[in-house]
């Protein structure tokens, strides 16, 4: 693929991918719960949370595709560092680690709140993507309240990136028993579904 080009200006798009390390659900053992009901996720193994690959993957094909940077963001304790070395690996060019004691245990709202003031601090975005849901809540929350607090058009469920081109995204979304294609002006936030690709 190549950038799209208006003349002489070559126009390319800045991503933003919301990525989260979390236990590994697939593991369970006795010792995954706590006496008070909560995750203790010492006892899991940590992975990348699988929908977040393909919200990376989704702003890689943007960036290989039209031009423009990745940049990832994360928030959790240090060790949460291990998905953003990932990330670079796979083709991001910067990620960055939110991580404070004081954020342990956030609810969604906490959450979204202080994501969508790191992606204001990043500057200036086309797209943000995030998986649709992370396998520890299944909330699915957090992408839609991040765009609801940025103040920019969500669009959820997507399935393919169709085109971006006159200011505008074409998004081909899954609705459950079948899709439609939708189009928002950017800047926009879009939450990706596990079959939208192979990262």
């Amino acid at each position: 693929f190549r950038p799209k080009s208006l003349g002489s200006a070559v126009l390319s798009y800045d991503s933003i991918v919301l990525v989260k390390q979390v236990p590994d659900t697939a593991n369970v053992t006795a010792d995954a719960m706590r006496e008070d009901g909560t995750v203790n996720r010492g006892a899991l193994p940590a992975i990348f949370n699988p929908e977040d690959l393909n919200a990376l993957e989704t702003a890689l094909e943007v960036k290989d595709r039209f031009g423009g940077t990745v940049t990832v963001l994360t928030m959790g304790p240090p060790k949460a560092g291990d998905v953003l070395r990932a990330c670079l690996y796979r083709g991001a060019d910067r990620v960055i680690l939110l991580t404070d004691r004081r954020a342990a245990a956030s609810d969604t709202l906490a959450t979204s709140y202080i994501l969508s003031q790191a992606i204001k601090n990043v500057g200036k975005f086309d797209l943000v993507f995030a998986g649709r849901q992370a396998i520890d809540g299944d909330t699915a929350q957090v992408g839609p309240q991040c765009a609801e607090k940025l103040g920019v058009t969500q669009i959820t469920y997507l399935e393919e990136l169709v085109d971006i081109a006159d200011g505008a995204v074409r998004i081909r979304r899954n609705v459950g028993n079948g899709w439609e294609i939708v189009e928002a002006a950017l800047p926009v936030l879009v939450t990706v579904v596990g079959t939208a690709n192979n990262p």
